[in-house]
This record gives C-alpha cells, structure tokens and sequence, in this order.
C-alpha cells in the first residue's frame, strides 16, 4: 500500500515532536510537511531534526496552508484560534484532519462541525485507548447507578496545561450525563470557594490540580453513603495520545465528509 502522507501543524511543540516521531517509527506513513507560529525560531528547521528521528527532508514553514496542500492528512494539536483556522483549511483543500486541540468554546466548535461537512475530520479530547475505554465504564456507571450517587471528576495535569478542566475531564463528565439521561451544562459544578452550602443532589462536579510534568491522571468518583467507586486512568508519557493519533490518521484517510472520533476507530459506536 502507499504510504499516507502527513503533515503536522505545531511541528516544533511537545505533541507536535511526538506526532513526526510516532508517525516515522508507525510504517505506511510519510511526513511531507509542517508548520510552526510565524516569527518562530524552529521555522527552517528540519522537522525529524526537531523530532529526535533524524533529518527528513522537510523544513518547518510559517504557512500552515502549505501543510494542507502536501498532505493527505494533517494532525493538529494546537490552540483553539488556530485549530479553526486549520479546519477550515482542512475544508478548503479537501484534506483530512486529526484535531486534538482542547479549550475549543461553543463557536468554535461550531466552526469545527461545519468545516466536517466538506471533509473528515477526527476530532478527539484524548486518543488513549484507555481513555476511550474508560468513557464507555463511566456511561454505564452512571446509568446503572442512581442519583444518591453523587459524581466527582478529578484531574491533574502539568503545569504548562492553558486550559480547565481539560478537554477529557469534560468529555467525561458528557460520558456522565448522557448516562444518566440529563444536561451537562445544568449541572456542572466548577468551583467550590468559601462556603458555597451543601453539594447538590445530581450535580457533576470538577476538580482540577495543576503541577510537575503530569502527562495526564483523571478519576472519576461515584460515592454514597457506606461506598464509594473510582474509575480512573493515568498516562504515564503523552506518547499514548501520539500512538492513538496516528491510528486515527490511518483510520481516518480516505473517509467521506464527517465528524468522527475514537469511538469509531475502536469499534465502539453504538
């Protein structure tokens, strides 16, 4: 078969590097392009230089549109003003995208489901197989158990993290709610400060630590009266989440027009 061709937006960050490094090191893939922030002092550079896995041939440029033009598939891990911008890009050249950009607010992610409509995009809070599993668990958790089960959701990242919760505490949270058939966004519990009463009953609440070089831990807590259960996942290096990108990026070229997610590279959907 022939290779996919990649290209990497962000290809000097910290996912950036790990997406050149796990697409190299997968087989079938080709890293044809990436992008860097104009005014970038990696711009020029080779990026396998950048990525540890040797020189490639390929020089970090200012344009991101570049990277949609020589790429089949272009993997984004950015900011959220940007990941709009790449999307639309995705929907002008007709290219693929993986979006792993968190923070994204209601607009944007409005702007996201209408570039679908023109091209695929895979579009996930985390590409950890565990993870993704661990949303099905907490969908059943809930459903099975009823409201006197009040529902915690802890996280903590590292320090360098811009946005809270994250993007997979929040996905979790939606995994919640949808088993218990309600909204998340009525029942979201952000901040607890000063004294602000007794917890309320079916409330979804949010906890979030910031530190050190936590690449990612999240539990989800059920707890009762007499009991309490805890389902969690901790990654130990954000290389899971590259490896799951990069399944994505092969399941998801060639597809039609649409917006999918892990569920549909592990078989999950409904």
């Amino acid at each position: 078969m022939p290779e996919i061709k990649i290209g990497v937006v962000g290809c000097g960050g910290r996912m950036g590097r790990m997406l050149v490094s796990e697409a190299k090191a997968a087989g079938g893939f080709r890293v044809v392009a990436g992008s860097e922030a104009p005014g970038s002092a990696l711009l020029g550079k080779d990026v396998g230089e950048l990525a540890g896995v040797g020189a490639l041939g390929v020089a970090a440029v200012a344009d991101a549109a570049a990277v949609f033009k020589a790429a089949e598939v272009v993997l984004d891990f950015t900011v959220p003003t940007a990941s709009v911008a790449h999307a639309r890009l995705a929907a002008e050249t007709g290219r693929a995208l993986v979006l792993g950009t968190t923070g994204l607010d209601a607009a944007q992610g409005a702007a996201v489901r209408e570039a679908a409509k023109r091209v695929p995009i895979m579009w996930a809070a985390n590409f950890s197989l565990g993870v993704n599993l661990l949303l099905s668990l907490v969908e059943q958790a809930a459903r099975a158990l009823g409201d006197e089960y009040d529902i915690e959701i802890l996280e903590m990242h590292h320090r360098h993290k811009v946005d809270a919760p994250s993007g997979t505490a929040l996905v979790l949270g939606e995994a919640a709610a949808r088993g218990r058939g309600v909204d998340l966004g009525s029942l979201s519990e952000r901040v607890r400060d000063g004294h602000p009463g007794a917890r309320k009953r079916g409330n979804i609440g949010f906890a979030v630590l910031r530190g050190g070089d936590v690449a990612g831990e999240h539990s989800v807590i059920f707890a009762a009266p007499g009991e309490r259960l805890e389902l969690g996942h901790r990654a130990g290096t954000r290389a899971i989440f590259a490896r799951g990108a990069i399944s994505a990026a092969r399941w998801v070229a060639g597809k039609p027009a649409g917006l999918y997610d892990m569920k549909d590279v592990l078989g999950l959907r409904d």
